[in-house]
């Protein structure tokens, strides 16, 4: 085969507590440690991992610019292994992010904003963060490109359909779901295993997805993580515990995958791009 290249990745299933910086990052170091140990290349937490979810006014308390001591402290943890960590950007007065780190070798490598803010149901994004403007393409390795987004960024199928144009070879989703959060009627346990079959299969992509388990306040965050092939197959999920799950993904697989159905190859951009409105 013409790709033989070969990444061991996983998704921390962690609960972090609400705005306790110092307990979070125990929990961090811990992973990294458990993650760097199991030999892995890459290693996703869900969204604000590093601060809780339901922040409200507490954003400005916990938030912190990308040079801030204690992520670079997460980074040196994470050693050769790329991470991704969630937290509250503080980009300047009055403007705060909810943001994803990409932490390597000691380094903030990059920071990825949440474009899509939900505001529906029981979410209020909206009204605490500013809306991140593009999207994040890095590298893994020369031979990896991760994709890196934030929960509701993925029910934007748009913003997907333009960073898979650029062919990434890794799609990475930190996310924040709790049940029953959207509707009654809206299931999020099996909607998001959807959604993200979905785009792995019809981009010929694998799927990281970090979720957290366990309470906040009233809230029960469903867990679910889940490391899917590309063809839309789970290769990994995680039980209804704080755990640590990986897989192991091959270049050859995403090659097969997209000649078999090659979407990307068959997009016709050109045509798309002049349809919008």
């Amino acid at each position: 085969m013409h790709f033989d290249g070969t990444i061991r990745v996983g998704a921390a299933q962690i609960n972090p507590t609400l705005a306790d910086l110092s307990g979070n990052m125990a929990l961090h170091l811990d992973a990294l440690a458990e993650g760097r140990a199991r030999g892995l290349d890459l290693l996703v937490f869900p969204e604000l991992s590093l601060t809780g979810y339901n922040l409200q006014h507490r954003v400005m308390t916990v938030a912190m610019t990308r040079h801030d001591p204690r992520l670079l402290e997460l980074a040196a943890a994470s050693g050769p292994m790329q991470s991704l960590v969630g937290f509250v950007e503080a980009a300047g007065p009055g403007e705060y992010y909810n943001a994803l780190a990409t932490l390597h070798e000691g380094q903030v490598a990059h920071v990825h904003r949440k474009i899509n803010l939900p505001t529906y149901g029981g979410l209020e994004e909206g009204k605490w963060f500013t809306p991140g403007e593009s999207i994040s393409l890095t590298p893994l390795t020369p031979d990896w490109l991760m994709s890196q987004w934030l929960c509701a960024d993925l029910w934007n199928p748009g913003l997907v359909h333009a960073a898979m144009m650029h062919r990434p070879t890794l799609l990475c989703a930190a996310i924040n779901s709790a049940s029953g959060i959207v509707s009654d009627r809206f299931s999020n346990e099996h909607n998001w295993h959807l959604n993200l079959s979905f785009y792995a299969m019809t981009y010929g992509i694998p799927v990281i997805m970090a979720n957290r388990f366990g309470p906040e306040g009233s809230q029960h965050f469903w867990g679910g993580s889940c490391i899917v092939s590309p063809t839309g197959k789970m290769l990994a999920q995680a039980e209804a515990q704080c755990t640590l799950i990986q897989a192991e993904l091959r270049l050859e697989d995403i090659a097969q995958a997209r000649f078999d159905l090659p979407t990307q190859r068959d997009g016709n951009n050109r045509l798309v791009q002049s349809l919008l409105p």
